[in-house]
């Protein structure tokens, strides 16, 4: 089954900001577009605003003025859903409430030829349900765009419980036929990105409420350690507030309340309270005109200790050692089998991040995961009240040599981008394991959906087959309510590897 011919016809039905982007990528594609909207006059009013945005690109050299009047003739507003009797596709980004999608398919059902392929947007609500109402859903299939349209590469492509696999190959085909990226998958809450991205939220917002850090630190780290383009509150504030939990509460109401999922009292209390961030003018931080920033913890410079011991294999944190002899302290190796870990001149231990925490130990000051420890310009350290400050002045000092800035952050198990990595592989190993998607797709959806900078399974084959398990496996331990249990899957995963090296622990 092959894409759409660009000579067919696409109806947009609704017209707000998704409707007009999904329509102007069909448009600059070579398609007739009609639009439609309940509302009257707003069809129109699209149109002007998809034409204005033509200019632009015209301005910008992205297209000759002739494609643009050529594109401009195409595009057709529609004042009644007859008017898209000849329509090859039907796209829905309408209101996301099931029985209004429901409706306006069963009258477009009556409307449209039977080959006309019928998708919806719908980006939390379950595409089963919603072809559901159709005499016949084979040809019913999600399509999901991201934000902005015109702008964003990935598509979700998502099949329903009765899509037919020829009519789910067509909507593939004709996205990648627009100049898109599309993904295949299985219709599950959340689909592929807002299921397995869920963590990065969640585990920021974890952190903040057990008082490990104030929202701008762990931006930072997330950032600048962990390589991600955003933090988590600074995403969410220009998502909106109201936008991000209600998404986080449709998959967690649609997984049955599974713990993983749970959403956070302290957003449902921002939310609550009016701030639903840059489009209120304040969320997490304030927007307003000359408001301050506030600065993420950064600690004062301390010596760096007089050498390192390290002993063990310090695993995804290995590339450390080049870099603390780079700086021109001295490293002394020693071959030893029951820890990963430096040890200081003092006495203390310096870990990398495993899902236990400093006061269980003697002397420990855990560092966090970094995408790359090379590049990466912050480093968070964690340490209890029992830590000795020689042990938490050497650790922060040997860090800054190495040219990093340093947060310091409360005890908390698997501490902010270790934690988050984690729980995001294993999501992603229990999606693919229960037929939701290749692994190849989803990790070109969480690179190209929330631009994080490595796919979970590329991150995964990085960090070594149990490195996840392992640190959820702790968590676990330490918060047994079922939010930090590896999944069966992460299990298998990392236990073949084990089996195939020998190992029966």
């Amino acid at each position: 089954m092959t894409a759409l011919d660009p000579s067919s016809t696409v109806a947009v039905v609704g017209t707000g900001t998704m409707g007009q982007g999904i329509a102007q990528v069909a448009l600059v594609a070579g398609h007739p577009v009609r639009l439609y909207d309940a509302l009257p006059g707003r069809a129109r009013e699209a149109a002007d605003a998809i034409g204005a945005r033509l200019d632009r690109l015209v301005a910008k050299d992205r297209l000759t003025g002739a494609q643009r009047d050529a594109a401009r003739a195409r595009l057709l507003p529609a004042e009644s859903l007859t008017e898209l009797a000849d329509s090859a596709l039907v796209v829905e980004a309408a209101l996301e409430r099931l029985d209004v999608k429901q409706e306006l398919f069963r009258e477009l059902e009556d409307i449209v030829d039977d080959d006309c392929l019928l998708a919806t947007n719908t980006s939390s609500l379950s595409v089963t349900a919603i072809g559901g109402a159709l005499r016949h859903p084979g040809r019913f299939v999600g399509l999901h765009f991201f934000n902005p349209a015109p702008l964003l590469p990935l598509v979700e492509v998502v099949s329903g419980f009765a899509t037919d696999v020829t009519s789910a190959t067509r909507a593939y085909e004709t996205a990648r036929a627009w100049g898109k990226t599309p993904v295949a998958c299985a219709d599950t809450p959340g689909f592929i990105v807002n299921r397995i991205a869920r963590p990065f939220y969640a585990e920021a917002f974890a952190v903040l409420e057990a008082q490990g850090a104030d929202p701008a630190t762990i931006d930072a780290v997330l950032r600048e350690c962990g390589g991600f383009k955003m933090g988590a509150f600074e995403l969410t504030d220009l998502i909106g507030q109201d936008v991000n939990e209600s998404v986080t509460h449709s998959v967690w109401r649609s997984f049955f309340q599974d713990v993983r999922f749970t959403p956070s009292l302290a957003q449902q209390r921002l939310v609550e309270s009016g701030r639903l961030g840059r489009k209120s003018g304040h969320g997490w931080y304030d927007y307003a005109e000359g408001a301050d920033r506030p600065e993420p913890h950064t600690a004062e410079p301390a010596r760096p200790p007089a050498y390192v011991v390290v002993e063990g294999d310090l695993g995804p944190a290995a590339d450390l050692l080049a870099l603390i002899r780079e700086a021109g302290i001295p490293v002394r190796e020693e071959d030893e089998d029951h820890g990963t870990r430096l040890v200081l001149p003092g006495g203390g231990q310096l870990a990398l991040a495993d899902g236990q925490t400093s006061v269980e130990f003697r002397d420990v000051v855990y560092f966090d995961l970094a995408l790359d420890y090379r590049r990466a310009t912050r480093i968070a350290l964690s340490a209890s009240q029992d830590t000795s400050s020689t042990t938490l002045t050497e650790a922060t000092g040997l860090f800054q040599a190495l040219g990093k800035k340093v947060s310091v952050i409360g005890d908390v198990p698997g501490m902010i981008v270790a934690r988050t990595v984690a729980r995001i592989v294993d999501l992603a190993h229990d999606a693919v394991a229960k037929g939701v998607a290749t692994e190849e797709d989803v990790d070109t959806a969480m690179r190209l959906g929330v631009n994080y900078p490595l796919g979970p399974f590329e991150w995964s084959r990085r960090l070594g087959r149990n490195w996840a398990y392992a640190l959820l496996d702790d968590l676990h331990l330490r918060d047994p309510s079922g939010r930090y249990a590896p999944s069966l899957a992460l299990y298998r995963h990392a236990y073949a590897s084990d089996k195939r090296e020998g190992s029966t622990s």
